[in-house]
């Protein structure tokens, strides 16, 4: 089984790989530990440590929390497999054992979230442009230019995006980023689900800056054309950090928009475990994220596709499929619609894994757009959702930068603006309801006219 191993090697080492600017390895972490095969193409990831205010709970995530990579707080991840013959003794032994090592964690299969069924689209791109208002947002400049909004899936082919939408994608090349074995240039990749995302976030942010992580592309033993492992996730979220920590504070805004998640316990550590991803908020990955958050970026996930009409068939939980970071209370949890205002029957329901009020809205999918599939083919799933919905967060970004409104304050927001499409309030259908861009740009307004 892959797995991630925490470690807290000595200070000037956690201080080496938490340093962007110094390049270290994993022979430089560990020179081995027993019954592992460590993965030396894996770049060591800093793992920050959640610390609480002063008297506060030093065991408890559900608190106020800062996350701290200073050198004697933050440990580091390492990638390596374990046979399955040795697995538990080896997950037991090794922190017991080696005074280094903090835990053993899942390094779970992630894919992509493509819709199950072949039912025509319902509507195309211009009534999603239609519904999200993007000739009010254009007009008053809010078209997300100068916002970094990163596409973690499997690459984007700029020159497809550009034939479907009418102009040229802004590609930032110098922020993009390949997981190790990776080959390719950014914004040049064959057309696959994540030149759909690109297309779906430019439908209402259309010159946004697309960062092109294809984390979906990564190989592993058995694995399809479009899945990978988490651990390529973790190393993606930390280059982010390194990205957001290099904007200015004053106008920082970092929009990633991810449209994938782990279908099966059956790479993950059971539920208790310590090294469980799906229910464990202390996973390492789970960390990342609330940290990048707390730093000031907007984290979008998919719902995901294992809803109770028509479930993908990877679906293998058994119930309460969101889980792990797609039901992260730090991130908006985003199901699917279509353009009739309809929740669609894949949608996942909630209650979430991590939070109960999983998915948190819903987004338009299942819509003639990008064609990345064939004509005639729509962009569907939570996967088209969750980039409309990253769109319209970027554009908002255009003029509401971190610093002025927060991520859990903008979350809020579309919480509270939400057409209220199920029954009354929240429910696990629709979360607090269809995104209405009329209201959050009232709510803005008023926001506005109550700072002058």
């Amino acid at each position: 089984m892959r797995v991630l191993i925490q470690l807290r090697p000595t200070p000037d080492i956690v201080a080496a790989v938490a340093d962007p600017g110094v390049a270290t390895t994993t022979a430089d972490v560990s020179d081995g530990l027993p019954g592992v095969v460590l993965d030396h193409s894996f770049v060591p990831v800093a793992v920050p440590r959640p610390v609480p205010a002063a008297g506060g709970d030093p065991l408890s995530l559900n608190q106020a929390l800062t996350f701290s990579f200073a050198a004697e707080h933050a440990s580091v991840l390492v990638r390596g497999e374990i046979s399955d013959d040795e697995l538990s003794t080896r997950v037991t032994l090794l922190p017991n054992t080696r005074s280094d090592v903090i835990g053993v964690h899942a390094d779970p299969v992630i894919g992509s979230s493509i819709v199950c069924g072949g039912d025509a689209p319902v509507g195309d791109w211009h009534d999603v442009e239609r519904l999200l208002r993007v000739a009010e947002l254009r007009s008053e400049g809010l078209d997300g230019s100068g916002v970094p909004l990163a596409v973690v899936d499997t690459g984007i082919n700029a020159a497809h995006v550009a034939q479907r939408i009418g102009h040229a994608p802004i590609i930032d090349s110098a922020h993009s980023w390949n997981p190790s074995g990776v080959s390719g240039t950014a914004g040049r990749f064959e057309v696959d689900h994540g030149t759909m995302c690109a297309f779906d976030a430019l439908i209402s942010a259309s010159k946004a800056s697309l960062i092109d992580i294809p984390v979906l592309l990564s190989r592993r033993p058995g694995g399809s054309e479009i899945d990978g492992l988490l651990s390529d996730a973790v190393a993606a979220f930390a280059h982010l950090r390194t990205v957001l920590d290099s904007l200015p504070a004053a106008t920082r805004s970092l929009v990633v928009s991810n449209s994938w998640g782990s279908f099966s316990p059956e790479w993950d550590f059971p539920v208790g475990h310590p090294g469980n991803y799906s229910d464990n908020a202390a996973h390492p990955f789970n960390l990342i994220v609330s940290s990048l958050e707390q730093a000031g970026a907007d984290v979008l996930f998919a719902a995901g596709n294992c809803g109770r009409d028509c479930r993908d068939r990877r679906c293998a939980y058994p119930d309460r499929p969101i889980g792990g970071a797609n039901s992260h209370p730090s991130v908006l949890s985003v199901a699917g619609a279509d353009t009739e205002g309809e929740r669609v029957g894949y949608s996942s329901q909630g209650p979430g894994r991590l939070a109960q009020r999983k998915p948190d809205i819903c987004s338009y999918t299942h819509f003639s757009g990008s064609g990345a599939f064939g004509e005639g083919s729509p962009d569907s799933g939570t996967s088209a959702a969750c980039p409309v919905a990253a769109g319209l967060v970027a554009a908002i970004r255009t003029r509401w930068p971190a610093a002025v409104l927060s991520p859990s304050q903008l979350r809020t927001l579309l919480h509270r603006t939400a057409d209220d499409r199920g029954g009354v309030g929240y429910d696990y259908d629709y979360g607090y309801g269809l995104l209405d861009v009329a209201g959050v740009l009232a709510a803005l307004r008023r926001r506005d006219r109550r700072a002058a």
